[in-house]
């Protein structure tokens, strides 16, 4: 990993140096104005509101998209001496759109994306010691989560170093904003979601009992395709002896590695032989990473397919693995090949980065369950991550965000990144790294796939070319200028995108540079593949989201014929399409090559296609919106084209996927209601994530995902809303889909702790699900609906599945995880106390729980039902396997 860290700016630098000399400088009067304003100005967020348009507030007229807004008031108390100066500015984060500031003191202006300049007018006075001043704040939508609160508001004046205010340089978002309560935890006054609270989970849990370890002796994560046991077991406690003749150096490495981590030892007696086979599987069975593992009183033997087979063979031998003098193997035969061809995780580095430290960690992860597709969001309006040779630009602005309103030194701070760029705001994989990271991730039969999202979601690479194009034209050469630039500089197109940035979002279509820009690219990533050993085999071109806001559904006209209540008045005249003004594009228009400016960005993919399938690569991948109007697979001119399904299905995305696999697309399901890892948790305000597709996604509804029958899971499941919906078979689908992927978008998650508390444990359902099909999950059928009413699915034999995945998980799993470092989320415990008794339990069973009487001065370990005086205030936890670390502690 490569970070950047930086001084600051002029001022610090003089500073620093006249420190050295033994002199002390004067500070100037901006640079004092921001000092004490950071240190000493407490912020809080307190939400009034969350249902503005029932509640009087004017949400349509003020523009709010579907007319919906929320109140939030920004208390700012003065701790410290009065400051009189009004030359300043806050800068500060909002996801949401501030519409208006509710006190004529100050005004609030849109600067890009979630960053706002805050400024007080002629009227204010300053900050008198000790005042409290409130400031509210209409936004559009609602804000239900604390994380929707972004932390690193900083102040500004003049040429003074920005500082970042102390009581918002926190993680710790409790620290700044107030409970959400009442019903402001809901998204409209209908909403019938269940807020997850001690008694909520409880009940939620009350079905999942403890099993004994016997009866899960055999049991594997991901579950086998047969498993057969047989009496007896085979001591191991000396270790394994191997004879291997499937793994090279790495791969065996890389078991080793894993084994040592677990404590078991690969030098030692028990025979242990590893061989290749392709003739001993046929059928459903003869497919990479397929293996057949014998235990039995001579020894052990793993077969593979394939080496890599072999190696998943060995995970499972792992996973039945204990340590200690007395360890022993249940005798048993498994027969085992993968569901989808493409099982994966796709992490989102380009919003927040993580470190290529919590890639390989991820990486060992992905193996002991079987995933083997790390699909690398690189690149996004918030940032690029991976250093490409002869574009330094792309790393040396791009990578980095702070304050610099020019945007030639870095780009501007975005999601709570405050002004400077030492954290994970700021960052980038170095060749060196990707090639580790290649490497690390080959040797346990992972495919890295990277994308480069283009043309939305491309600012970071749009302003990195802008700083080359003035670099070189301002060195007279032109020509090198314009040779990679991304932007057309006549467009003035009037854009919002998705993100709240406008047109230089976008990578101009038309503009035979911006093909060039791609060639680049893909050639120095394909010779890092090629270095790392690792062929570059799927182009991931992004294509998402390429569209304005503003001309969505939730808009109407300020002068519209027949104006509904319920969506925001703007002015529709002054709104383009992405590229509409672009003279570029208007003559390609002209000329036919696309139908209008909509198309354009499946236009482009099919011209990316193209470049990709030049330099040998056969995968064309993509999220399926970017395609839309492509006429299908055939228009692109890779051998294969894949798509990432992300349709919402309570939104049509249960019909839909279909429609896209029966236009020859390799579809892999990618649903954000159900395999989202940046969505919360629970239906809790303290939880992390975003939630427009859903309010939360816990470990047992991933499990219970059916991702072949999208309609099935209108039976077991709700919408955002907490609300049953319909799902039907529509589509005349005979061929199955190609694969599942589990996604990290990384808007809330700066940390890496924050990122490995939002995907472990769940990710590991979401390994179950592409491994292996229930029998439980039924076959798609066209005509068959389903809803809550419904009772096709066998609920009980779902119940029993989630059972033995739970207590494997909480008895064994998590334990490998603490082992291996992974900060993975701790479950909120269950608990009501009933008849002068708590109780207490846990999604999975094993994990240890402890309840405190002292206000949680002392905690004490739960086992059974405890009798508790009537007046005792309860703090319930959960700890971490090993006991370690504690989880998020509820009171009753």
């Amino acid at each position: 990993m490569n970070k950047t860290f930086k001084l600051g700016f002029l001022p610090v630098a003089i500073a620093t140096g006249l420190a050295g000399c033994g002199v002390l400088p004067l500070q100037s009067a901006d640079q004092n104005v921001v000092d004490a304003l950071a240190s000493q100005l407490d912020i809080s967020y307190d939400v009034q509101t969350n249902h503005g348009a029932q509640e009087g507030l004017a949400c349509q007229t003020m523009g709010a998209e579907w007319a919906s807004c929320n109140n939030v008031i920004m208390t700012v108390v003065n701790e410290g001496e009065a400051v009189a100066d009004n030359n300043w500015r806050i800068y500060l984060h909002s996801i949401r759109v501030i519409l208006d500031v509710a006190n004529e003191d100050f005004t609030i202006k849109h600067i890009t994306g979630d960053l706002y300049e805050l400024a007080p007018t002629a009227s204010f006075k300053g900050f008198a010691k000790d005042e409290t001043v409130e400031i509210p704040m209409i936004a559009e939508y609602w804000q239900l989560f604390e994380t929707d609160f972004m932390p690193r508001a900083y102040v500004v004046a003049g040429d003074a170093t920005p500082r970042a205010i102390d009581s918002l340089n926190t993680e710790n978002v409790d620290a700044f904003v107030a409970e959400i309560e009442g019903n402001k935890w809901k998204r409209t006054p209908e909403d019938n979601n269940i807020l997850a609270t001690a008694a909520s989970r409880f009940a939620k849990n009350s079905d999942v009992e403890a099993l004994s370890e016997s009866a899960i002796d055999v049991a594997i994560i991901p579950t086998p395709l047969k498993t057969r046991q047989m009496r007896g077991e085979l001591n191991v406690a000396s270790g394994f002896a191997l004879s291997n003749n499937a793994l090279d150096a790495e791969q065996l490495k890389a078991f080793e590695t894993r084994a040592a981590l677990l404590g078991v030892n690969t030098k030692g007696e028990t025979a242990l032989s590893i061989t290749l086979d392709e003739n001993a599987f046929s059928g459903e069975e003869a497919v990479s990473g397929a293996y057949k593992l014998a235990i039995n009183a001579g020894g052990i033997e793993v077969l593979g397919f394939d080496s890599v087979g072999a190696f998943y063979g060995l995970q499972s031998l792992l996973a039945l693995t204990e340590k200690g003098e007395n360890a022993t193997l249940p005798m048993v035969a498994i027969e085992d090949a993968p569901r989808f061809e493409y099982r994966g995780v796709m992490v989102d580095v380009g919003r927040n980065f993580h470190s290529k430290e919590a890639m390989l960690r991820t990486i060992d992860q992905m193996a002991a369950y079987k995933l083997n597709k790390l699909h690398l969001h690189l690149t996004d309006d918030e940032g690029w991550r991976l250093e490409i040779p002869g574009l330094p630009e792309l790393t040396e602005v791009g990578s980095n965000r702070c304050h610099d309103l020019s945007e030639t030194s870095c780009l501007l701070p975005q999601l709570g990144s405050g002004p400077t760029t030492d954290n994970f705001g700021s960052g980038f994989f170095s060749k060196a790294d990707y090639v580790e990271i290649l490497r690390h991730a080959k040797a346990r039969g992972i495919e890295v796939i990277p994308e480069i999202d283009m043309p939305a979601h491309s600012r970071a690479a749009v302003v990195s070319m802008e700083a080359r194009y003035s670099k070189y034209a301002e060195q007279g050469d032109l020509a090198k200028a314009e040779e990679f630039r991304l932007m057309d500089p006549l467009d003035t197109s009037n854009v919002t995108t998705v993100q709240l940035y406008d047109k230089r979002s976008f990578i101009n279509p038309c503009m035979d540079s911006s093909l060039r820009f791609v060639d680049k690219v893909i050639t120095e990533v394909k010779a890092m593949h090629a270095e790392a050993g690792m062929p570059l085999n799927t182009w991931h071109f992004g294509g998402d989201e390429a569209k304005n806001i503003k001309l969505n559904a939730g808009f109407q006209d300020i002068n519209a014929s027949e104006p509904v209540a319920w969506k925001g008045n703007i002015d529709m005249s002054k709104e383009d399409k992405p590229f509409a003004q672009s003279p570029m594009c208007q003559k390609m228009i002209a000329e036919g090559v696309a139908a209008d400016f909509g198309h354009l960005p499946s236009y482009f993919a099919e011209r990316v296609s193209s470049v990709v399938n030049a330099h040998g690569i056969e995968n064309f991948q993509a999220w399926q919106d970017g395609l839309k109007y492509s006429k299908d697979a055939s228009a692109f001119e890779t051998e294969n084209t894949r798509v990432n399904f992300w349709d919402v299905l309570y939104w049509g995305g249960d019909a839909s996927a279909y429609d896209w696999a029966s236009k020859g697309y390799d579809v892999i399901v990618s649903n954000p209601d159900y395999v989202y890892l940046d969505m919360p948790y629970e239906v809790d305000p303290k939880e992390r994530g975003y939630y427009w597709a859903t309010r939360a996604t816990d470990t047992r509804k991933m499990f219970g995902f059916a991702p072949e029958n999208l309609p099935q899971n209108a039976e077991t499941s709700v919408d955002r809303d907490g609300n049953g919906f319909n799902g039907k078979g529509t589509v005349d689908h005979n061929q199955g889909f190609y694969g599942l992927s589990a996604q990290l978008w990384s808007e809330t998650v700066r940390t890496d702790a924050q990122y490995e508390y939002m995907v472990f444990p769940r990710v590991i359902a979401a390994a179950e699900r592409a491994w292996h099909k229930a029998d439980w999950e039924l076959d798609y059928q066209i005509g068959k609906a389903f809803n809550l009413d419904t009772n096709f699915v066998n609920k009980d034999a779902q119940l029993q599945d989630w059972t033995r995945f739970a207590n494997v998980m909480g008895q064994r799993e998590m334990a490998k995880l603490d082992a291996a470092g992974i900060q993975y989320r701790i479950p909120v415990p269950g608990a009501k106390v009933e008849a002068g008794k708590l109780h207490m339990n846990i999604s999975m069973p094993g994990l240890p729980l402890q309840y405190s009487i002292d206000a949680g001065k002392t905690w004490i370990d739960y086992s059974a039902p405890v009798a508790l005086d009537s007046n005792v205030n309860v703090k319930v936890r959960a700890l971490s396997a090993d006991k370690q670390r504690e989880g998020r502690v509820v009171s009753l």
